[in-house]
C-alpha cells in the first residue's frame, strides 16, 4: 500500500513546483519499475488539475506485485490573488485496480522449513486532502510546506494453499480488506540555477494511525489466524534535477524513497522523464 502511494506521488507532481504552467511528462523509473505519463492543466489562474497513469512492478520481502496499473488525480486551488505568500489546497485520489500479486509464506515444522508462494489479485484505493502554504521570494525560488491526510484501502482476493508433502500445514485465506490512515507533514524547495537547470528537493514525515488488517487465514492444524500490522512511521525524501533543452522542453532526473524501520524500511525509486510545457 505504501509503495503504491509513493509511486503514485510522481503522477501528482511530488518533484515539481506547486504552481507552474501547463505541462505533460513521460517517465520511467527503476528500483520499483514504473513507467507512465502525467501532467497538469490550469483551468484558471487559481484552479488546476493534476494526474496521470502508470504501469508498475515491485516487490518487498514476502510479496511481489507482478503487474499493477496506477492512476492518480487531484484538484489544486492556489490563492494566486494573495501574491507571493499564499495558501493552497489539494483533494485527490489514487487507484490501482486489478493488481496481480504473489505472496510468500515461510514456516518451520517438525518436517523442516517450508516456503509456499501463492498468486492472487488485489486492488488499492486511497483519497487524500492537503493544505499548505507557498512562498515565492524571487522569480527563481518557490518554497512550500504542507500537511496531508490519506485514507487507503487494499482489497485482496482470497486464495488457497493446498497441503502437500512440501506444505504440511496448508491454508485457506478469505477475501479481506486492509485499511491504513496516514498523516504527513512536509516541505519542498524549487530553484532555477541560471537559465537552464531546475532543482527540486522535498521531504516529509509520515505517521500511520487507525490501521487494520483484513487478513483471515485458516491454517490446517492451527485454526484461524488474525494478524495485525500496527501503526508505522517513516520519512519520505525526494528530488529532481531538470535540464531545459528548449523553452518548452525539460529533461528530468528524479529520485523518491522512504527511510524508516521495518516493515516500511529504506527504499529508493529513481527515474528519468521528458517534460513539455505549453
Amino acid at each position: 500500500m505504501i509503495t503504491t502511494r509513493v509511486l503514485a506521488s510522481v503522477l501528482l507532481g511530488v518533484n515539481e513546483q506547486v504552481n507552474c504552467s501547463n505541462c505533460v511528462s513521460t517517465f520511467g523509473s527503476a528500483g520499483s519499475f514504473s513507467a507512465g505519463v502525467h501532467g497538469r492543466y490550469n483551468i484558471t489562474d487559481s484552479l488546476s488539475i493534476l494526474g496521470g497513469i502508470a504501469y508498475a512492478q515491485f516487490n518487498e520481502s514476502g510479496f511481489k506485485v507482478i503487474s499493477a496499473p496506477i492512476g492518480a488525480f487531484a484538484l489544486r486551488y492556489d490563492f494566486t490573488e494573495w501574491g507571493k505568500s499564499r495558501p493552497f489546497f489539494d483533494v485527490g485520489a489514487v487507484f490501482s485496480p486489478d493488481q496481480h500479486v504473489s505472496y510468500r509464506r515461510s514456516y518451520i515444522s517438525s518436517l523442516g522449513p517450508s516456503t509456499i508462494t501463492s498468486n492472487t489479485d488485489a486492488s488499492n484505493y486511497s483519497v487524500f486532502e492537503r493544505a499548505g502554504w507557498l512562498v515565492r521570494p524571487t522569480l527563481r525560488d518557490e518554497f512550500a510546506v504542507a500537511g496531508e491526510l490519506w485514507q487507503g484501502w487494499q482489497r485482496v482476493r482470497g486464495y488457497q494453499e493446498l497441503a502437500t508433502l512440501a506444505n504440511p500445514f496448508g491454508a485457506t485465506l478469505a477475501d479481506g480488506t486492509d485499511r491504513i490512515n496516514l498523516a504527513r507533514i512536509g516541505a519542498q524547495w524549487t530553484h532555477l540555477f541560471g537559465n537552464f537547470i531546475e532543482v527540486n528537493i522535498n521531504g516529509g514525515f509520515v505517521q500511520s494511525f487507525g490501521s487494520s488488517s483484513g487478513l483471515q487465514a485458516a491454517i490446517a492444524g492451527l485454526g484461524n489466524v488474525l494478524p495485525s500490522f500496527g501503526n508505522q512511521h517513516w520519512a519520505e525524501l525526494g528530488g529532481r534535477i531538470g535540464a531545459r533543452l528548449s523553452k518548452n522542453m525539460t529533461a528530468d532526473v528524479f529520485v523518491n524513497g522512504t527511510l524508516g524501520p521495518y516493515p516500511v524500511g529504506n527504499t529508493v525509486h529513481g527515474g528519468v522523464g521528458l517534460r513539455i510545457n505549453y
